[in-house]
Formats: C-alpha cells, sequence, structure tokens
C-alpha cells in the first residue's frame, strides 16, 4: 500500500510543491511548525533512515543538498534554520516514508521538544 508521500509524488493527492527533480519532491508542510516548513522527500520509497542502506547514500546526499538550496530560495539561509529526520515513533515519525523536515524563519529553540 503507497504512503501518503507516495500518493503525493504519483499526483494521487494534491500539495504545494516547493522543488521537484528526478530524485526527488518538496512540499509545503499542511501543519507547519515555523513560518517555513518544508518536506524533502525521496522519490524512493525507503522508510527511514534506518531502513537506507548503502545504495542509497547518493540519494540521502541529494535530500540534504536540496533542503540547503530550498534554504536559500526560501530566505532562510543567512538567519538560520533547522534540518530534522524524524525515526521512528517516539522520533516524531507519522509517515513511514523517509523525509527532511526544513524549518525556519523563526527562532528555533534547544531542546526540541
Amino acid at each position: 500500500m503507497k504512503t501518503l508521500f507516495q500518493k503525493i509524488i504519483d499526483r494521487e493527492i494534491p500539495a504545494k510543491l516547493a522543488h521537484e527533480d528526478e530524485h526527488c519532491v518538496a512540499i509545503h508542510d499542511i501543519n507547519p511548525q515555523a513560518p517555513v516548513h518544508v518536506l524533502v522527500i525521496p522519490r524512493k520509497p525507503i522508510a527511514r533512515i534506518g531502513a537506507a542502506t548503502p545504495e542509497d547514500q547518493a540519494v540521502l546526499g541529494h535530500l540534504l543538498l536540496t533542503a540547503a538550496s530550498l534554504a536559500r530560495k526560501l530566505g532562510v539561509a543567512d538567519s538560520g534554520y533547522r534540518l530534522v529526520i524524524n525515526h521512528g515513533r517516539d522520533g516524531g515519525e507519522s509517515v513511514p516514508h523517509l523525509h527532511v523536515h526544513l524549518l525556519g524563519k523563526r527562532p528555533l529553540t534547544w531542546p526540541p521538544g
């Protein structure tokens, strides 16, 4: 069964795209936790970071570079931003499809909640 993100990638569910290329899509989060909250999602369905294999190294690097590029495009690169990858229930994972959260345009405290 397809995950929510696979359905978005396949255009079965609409989403506000921030970026799209052959390796990933980036969408604006529907429940943003900051003024800028974008999800960078690999097209390849990797359940979570712990399920990634050495063969996924290139796509994992691409996700991070894409997030940094989006931070510049969305105007948060200079003021600062946070990248988050959740793993498992206790880590805050809500969709079993790896994705990187890009959060910015407000002060982010540490430790996160």
